[in-house]
């Protein structure tokens, strides 16, 4: 499909923004607590194997991640990375809460602030010869990043502090597989 692709993928120098596996169908609930994954949606068995072959085709693939992945606090994103990256290379950043954020009603002040926060966290170059993973939430339409289906990964290539970042690709997790071919 991209060889190119998957060679500059190998080199590193990437950021790929992945929304977490499928979750089971409903809302968070009110009280919602992230110590407590009673209170939140949860993966679902589909999201579990989602997350496992994730991991699995990245390695197969010989893309080098850079650990610990960092992840939004609540338990579908925690769950996900762990199961695709192992239980010891997550790290939660409670700023991807503000991201899942952006899909309520915020005051345009507090959208700009996060969004500012977001392309700033884009700009930043990983280690050399590493690709930064962030598993987290989609966005709303036209918001940051846009809308993400399940398990699907945005590629950015940041292009340094203060001078933004490209959308090079969005995978599908089917897509990953054909990358190799």
């Amino acid at each position: 499909m991209n060889r190119p692709l998957l060679n500059s993928l190998r080199k590193g120098g990437f950021i790929f923004y992945t929304k977490h596996g499928e979750a089971t169908v409903g809302n968070d609930l009110p009280n919602l607590n992230f110590q407590d994954c009673l209170t939140q949606r949860n993966l679902s068995e589909m999201g579990r194997r989602q997350a496992i072959y994730y991991g699995e085709i990245l390695q197969y693939l010989q893309i080098p991640i850079k650990s610990p992945v960092s992840v939004s606090p609540f338990c579908r994103a925690i769950e996900t990375a762990q199961l695709a990256f192992g239980s010891g290379n997550v790290h939660v950043n409670p700023f991807w809460f503000e991201v899942y954020r952006l899909s309520g009603n915020l005051p345009i002040s507090d959208s700009q602030r996060i969004l500012n926060n977001l392309s700033s966290v884009l700009e930043t170059i990983p280690e050399e010869g590493k690709n930064n993973v962030i598993v987290a939430h989609s966005f709303p339409e036209g918001v940051g990043l846009g809308q993400l289906a399940d398990m699907e990964t945005a590629i950015i290539k940041p292009k340094g502090t203060g001078n933004g970042y490209e959308v090079v690709s969005k995978l599908s997790l089917a897509d990953w597989s054909k990358l190799d071919s």
